[in-house]
């Protein structure tokens, strides 16, 4: 069982929701034999809160400033959470889902990883040549190990 020796409840104020709460000289002892040197920021429930994710990890504020634009597609009024820039288009929600739902997907299947087939023929997704020059190194150094490592071996018996 623990000794609170030394040890003094104390009240602390939460970061978070500013309620006062006792950091007891038991969670003391805790900390001081886990080697934590940094009290508690957070009251109870606000650290449970906390490690369940019910509470972002960065506080965002509630009221972000939202701008008023033109929809580049069909020219309604709406608004969006950054500042628009004019060299970029802007959508509204509803052609902003059909403008995504209409690009292709963002990786080129010519340049995927996989090892199916593909248009390069080799079936390594376009790396075929590469892959292929570079084995053929690995295997020819090797080799040429080998080799050196006869030839010193062969050297020491004569």
């Amino acid at each position: 069982m623990m000794s609170n020796e030394g040890y003094q409840d104390r009240i602390l104020t939460c970061r978070d929701c500013g309620q006062d709460f006792t950091f007891t000289a038991g969670e003391q002892e805790f900390y001081d034999s886990r080697g934590l040197t940094n009290v508690p920021s957070r009251c109870p429930s606000c650290r449970a809160i906390r490690r369940g994710g019910q509470q972002p990890s960065a506080p965002r504020p509630r009221n972000t400033e939202h701008y008023e634009t033109i929809c580049a597609s069909c020219g309604r009024p709406t608004s969006v959470p950054f500042v628009p820039r004019e060299d970029r288009p802007i959508y509204c929600s509803e052609c902003y889902q059909s403008q995504r739902a209409a690009r292709p997907a963002r990786r080129d299947d010519s340049r995927s990883y996989s090892y199916g087939s593909s248009s390069s023929g080799g079936g390594n997704g376009g790396y075929g040549d590469r892959r292929d020059r570079r084995d053929n190194r690995d295997r020819r150094d090797n080799r040429d190990n080998r080799d050196n490592r006869d030839r010193r071996d062969n050297r020491d018996r004569w």
